[in-house]
């Protein structure tokens, strides 16, 4: 079993819990307002065709199609894929690999991702075929974090963790590195600052701690 097969697995296994905490009814509508505010800033105005890379439940596809735009979402995780399919009709999902996407060159218009850059076995690798995905003047938009600068988390197998560069990023910096080296032009790093205060007023995910998080994009 590979690094990226133990990873779908653990997603598949998370994946309803997962789902669950995204829905809280608490701060979904907080929630919806402010993801679509963060996406509304990152990418030109619709209607665009979208690549949504490692979609998980499918939240930033849907957030990305009410905002009007033509969005794809792919991830390795059949159980995700599932969660995301039961809740957001207006998406295509399918399974693919976030750092090999099976779409021929000049697809899209935008790739976006969340929460993804840090668990990619080879980043630099996946930006590269993104950059190859989009058309002229294309933008990658993702958002990430340093989640876990103090050392691997138990959910995932110690090999798992070997495997993957920005797992221990110390800095956003790290990540917006990878964008920058695989030539992508104008990269910007932008804190979340609604998003940390949302996480303020309701809390994180378990076994998560408070973080700032950080938009990056990119052009072609």
């Amino acid at each position: 079993m590979t690094a990226q097969d133990r990873i779908n697995d653990y997603w598949t296994g998370r994946a309803p819990s997962y789902a669950e905490y995204q829905r809280q009814p608490a701060r979904l509508a907080d929630d919806l307002a402010a993801w679509s505010q963060v996406w509304a800033g990152a990418l030109p105005p619709a209607p665009l065709d979208v690549l949504d890379v490692g979609t998980g439940s499918g939240q930033v596809a849907g957030v990305l199609a009410g905002l009007g735009h033509r969005v794809t979402g792919i991830d390795l995780s059949p159980g995700m894929l599932e969660q995301a399919r039961s809740t957001y009709g207006n998406v295509g999902f399918r399974l693919g690999d976030a750092v090999e996407p099976p779409f021929p060159p000049s697809s899209f218009d935008a790739v976006t991702g969340r929460y993804v850059m840090w668990t990619l076995r080879d980043p630099g690798a996946a930006v590269a075929n993104w950059m190859r995905l989009l058309r002229p003047g294309g933008t990658v938009a993702v958002v990430d974090s340093t989640w876990f600068p103090d050392g691997p988390q138990s959910f995932y197998d110690p090999s798992v963790w070997e495997a993957l560069p920005l797992a221990q990023a110390e800095s956003i910096n790290q990540t917006a590195a990878v964008l920058e080296q695989a030539g992508l032009a104008d990269v910007t790093v932008t804190p979340l600052t609604t998003i940390y205060e949302l996480d303020e007023k309701y809390g994180v995910a378990p076994g998560h701690e408070l973080q700032t998080q950080y938009l990056i994009t990119g052009h072609v």
